[in-house]
């Protein structure tokens, strides 16, 4: 691990975590003008995910951050245009094309790789390239199915092979279709500008870890190799050079990293308050969350319904630049149900009251309905709060 050198600025954990809501879109005044896309472009990537409560986690991610955006319009701003792609990043994600560039060296790293889960048929590479550039873009069924039984992991020979021509970048995913991923040629949906892979691994690193340090504001080493999941030693090879600059964080045990624009100016602004995503960017490393925010998230979607504490798809709350509770929601009709909320005192009422009513209205629902507080002392005030809200 490489020994950075001596900072010369110390944030104090309150820097360090204003610095970080304003990089990540959620302190000071929205850019509503470049709307979605420019969340994309300052995110760097928005996580996909299959999971659907009141939204899915990509629609969520914006919402967060410019309010009551159309779903539609979502959607619209990822995939028109070809102004996007999906790409292996963070997790899957929704990348900026012009990031395109970055992830050459992961390109070149799936190309050489020796083994993999599924056996690529002969033959079958090539007629999925040759089906594409003849009728693309397709999915998977419409090249000629995706499983071989109902098995969700028997894929079929065609599904392997556009996967894996996905993987090698010969391939893009240009947009999601009933969640179906759709298929087209890179040297179709890629700008001939950025379709390329002549930047060699190191500049794809250095490039990616200073945008994910520009995203983060403030990190630590670990911090921003999780962004793009780069080892450390990857960040260890570039950080010197990616123009990000050392800085103490009081109360952090390791050395972190800043975008120097990122502490040109004091973060001022309004705070969102909002429900995220337990896939927002802002909140994707766990130790990172509870580093800046002494808020421990888990995401219990996998954990057996009898083991889960906040519940299914547990939404933190989050207001005055702090997380101040969870909610677990559900849709039934057009009632927003909060299955289970968790407020961190009572100062905490008003804010979670108001992401329920703003998040009911986003989904087009009409009404709120609370079925368990986990402080029982606070299910009377969060009621009343509500019913003056939705009156």
């Amino acid at each position: 691990m490489t020994t950075p050198p001596r900072p010369v600025t110390t944030l104090t954990a309150d820097d360090a975590r204003r610095i970080a809501l304003r990089a990540q879109g959620l302190l000071g005044a929205p850019d509503r003008r470049a709307g979605v896309r420019g969340v994309l472009r300052h995110l760097g990537a928005v996580q996909l995910d299959t999971i659907s409560v009141l939204a899915r986690s990509h629609e969520l991610v914006p919402y967060a951050r410019l309010g009551a955006v159309g779903r539609q319009a979502v959607e619209s701003a990822y995939w028109q245009d070809t102004r996007a792609f999906e790409y292996w990043s963070h997790a899957a994600c929704v990348l900026p094309v012009e990031e395109w560039p970055h992830f050459a060296f992961r390109r070149r790293a799936y190309r050489s790789r020796p083994h993999w889960n599924h056996q690529l048929p002969e033959g079958a590479y090539d007629q999925v390239i040759k089906q594409l550039r003849a009728e693309g873009p397709l999915t998977a069924t419409e090249l000629g199915g995706a499983k071989r039984t109902s098995e969700w992991w028997d894929w079929s020979g065609t599904k392997v092979a556009v996967e894996r021509a996905l993987m090698y970048g010969e391939v893009v995913c240009v947009e999601r279709r009933g969640w179906k991923r759709v298929y087209d040629l890179a040297e179709r949906a890629i700008p001939d500008a950025l379709l390329h892979d002549e930047l060699d691994d190191t500049e794809c690193l250095r490039r990616l870890v200073r945008l994910a340090g520009e995203s983060l504001g403030v990190g630590t080493r670990a911090d921003i190799a999780d962004y793009h999941r780069l080892k450390g030693e990857q960040v260890d090879a570039v950080i010197a050079d990616s123009g990000l600059v050392p800085v103490e964080v009081e109360g952090w045990a390791k050395p972190a990293w800043a975008d120097p624009a990122a502490l040109a100016t004091a973060p001022r602004g309004r705070h969102r308050t909002t429900l995220l995503s337990p896939f927002d960017s802002l909140i994707w490393e766990r130790a990172r969350t509870e580093r800046l925010f002494g808020f421990t998230h888990r995401l219990e979607a996998y954990v057996p319904k009898q083991k889960r504490v906040h519940g299914y798809f547990a939404m933190p709350v989050l207001s005055g630049g702090r997380l101040v509770g969870r909610v677990d929601p559900a849709r039934e009709g057009r009632t927003l149900v909060a299955r289970q909320v968790t407020l961190d005192g009572p100062k905490a009422v008003a804010a979670v009251a108001e992401a329920l009513v703003e998040a009911a209205s986003w989904v087009g629902c009409t009404d709120v309905r609370v079925e368990r507080v986990t402080e029982p002392e606070l299910r009377a005030p969060l009621a009343a709060v509500l019913a003056r809200a939705l009156a």
